[in-house]
């Protein structure tokens, strides 16, 4: 199984990730993580930071000469705004500059400052900032890697964002990855996007935030990750938990389970089919996102994840509370986007890989990639089925 754990604040010193259980012999290089962390920063609407946010990235251990071997992996992203942060955010002792005693509502601010017994706010924020899913980024780009040796591609796409929404049935394919990453909001739909676009620039002349919709779909998953034998083996179960843990999202669809709620059962399953040539089960449809029973069934695998709008605004308007005097006040304003839908497809996408990669060595086992892939074509041998995709048609909106 993949594990994996980060550390640091949004205006610490960096971030730092540790990946555990990735086989020996993957290939990884910095170019392709720079890359990857430079999609987080992606989407029309994000705020100044993303300016000169330029993750400066360090392969600390677990790594020679192009390639894993088999030992943890540890990342540094070096914040570099540091200088600027270093006396605030020392880890020496000493006092802050500034209380933060306005808490933001939908923010972790004052929930926090009540379970941990903080008087400033920032002991929180700082944590709870976005910002933290660079480093789980970072984690994702092994998992994405070694899920390419064994076929399995993800990608992300926003699909709605405040009002404006993508026409049912817009499924990008995973060659158009780098087109969705040139939307200015990573959508596909010319139409929407521009809707999304125009969406966007009237919150942000209103000085406030919008939510969204971002969809992640995975290709060439096999069958048989997860388990119906226990509610946390369950594949569905472990991929909402880990899309639901990124800041700001607040539901996770699996396939189409809203649209299918209102539906008759003759009307909401996927058939299941036979072809010879393959020897490979299929379904025609992924109305269940490519799970059923919480066990990857080999269709295309999708989920949806909705985020709420920011609970910064650059027109602070939300009524609070100061922890400090008791009186009734505005919520402060951090540095802001105006929404962060587009990066947050990035991160469910790394979410997405993290659950899959963990359930694929779950699965095959190995101490290395070569032993990896032996073991998952072998798999598929016992069932009659070849190494190759299952015949195309599995899709949302069937």
């Amino acid at each position: 199984m993949l594990r994996f754990l980060t550390a640091g604040e949004s205006h610490g010193k960096g971030l730092v990730v540790i990946v555990e259980g990735l086989p020996a012999g993957l290939r990884f290089e910095l170019p392709a993580l720079e890359e990857e962390l430079a999609r987080r920063r992606l989407g029309y609407g994000r705020g100044p930071r993303m300016r000169f946010e330029r993750d400066e990235v360090t392969l600390i251990g677990g790594i020679r000469h192009g390639r894993t071997l088999g030992s943890p992996v540890a990342i540094e992203i070096a914040n570099t705004e540091w200088p600027k942060w270093e006396q605030e955010m020392s880890p020496a002792p000493g006092t802050p500059s500034k209380l933060l005693t306005a808490p933001r509502p939908g923010h972790a601010d004052l929930a926090g400052m009540q379970k941990y017994g903080f008087a400033d706010a920032r002991d929180v924020l700082e944590r709870a900032s976005a910002r933290e899913t660079a480093a789980r980024v970072a984690a994702g780009c092994l998992a994405k890697a070694l899920l390419a040796e064994l076929g399995v591609k993800v990608l992300s796409h926003v699909v709605a964002l405040g009002s404006a929404r993508t026409e049912k049935g817009v499924v990008p394919r995973p060659e158009q990855l780098a087109e969705i990453d040139a939307s200015e909001v990573r959508c596909i739909d010319p139409e929407a996007e521009a809707a999304m676009v125009a969406e966007v620039k009237a919150a942000a002349k209103a000085g406030d935030s919008l939510g969204g919709v971002a969809e992640v779909l995975a290709w060439g998953v096999p069958v048989g990750l997860g388990s119906h034998v226990q509610w946390d083996r369950k594949l569905d179960g472990l991929l909402a938990q880990a899309v639901m843990s990124i800041q700001g999202v607040k539901a996770v669809e699996i396939g189409e389970a809203v649209r299918v709620s209102g539906l008759r059962g003759s009307e909401a399953h996927d058939a299941i089919y036979y072809d010879e040539e393959s020897g490979s089960y299929f379904r025609r449809t992924a109305r269940a996102g490519g799970t059923e029973g919480g066990i990857s069934n080999g269709s295309l695998l999708g989920l949806r994840a909705y985020m709420k709008p920011l609970a910064t605004l650059n027109r602070p308007v939300l009524a609070t509370v100061d922890t400090a005097s008791k009186e009734p006040t505005l919520s402060f304003k951090e540095r802001t986007d105006v929404t962060s839908v587009p990066a947050m497809g990035v991160v469910a996408e790394t979410m997405v890989a993290l659950v899959l990669c963990s359930e694929v060595l779950r699965k095959f086992g190995g101490d290395s990639v070569a032993e990896l892939v032996r073991n998952k074509e072998a798999y598929l041998a016992s069932l009659g089925e070849t190494p190759s995709a299952a015949p195309e048609g599995a899709r949302r909106g069937g």
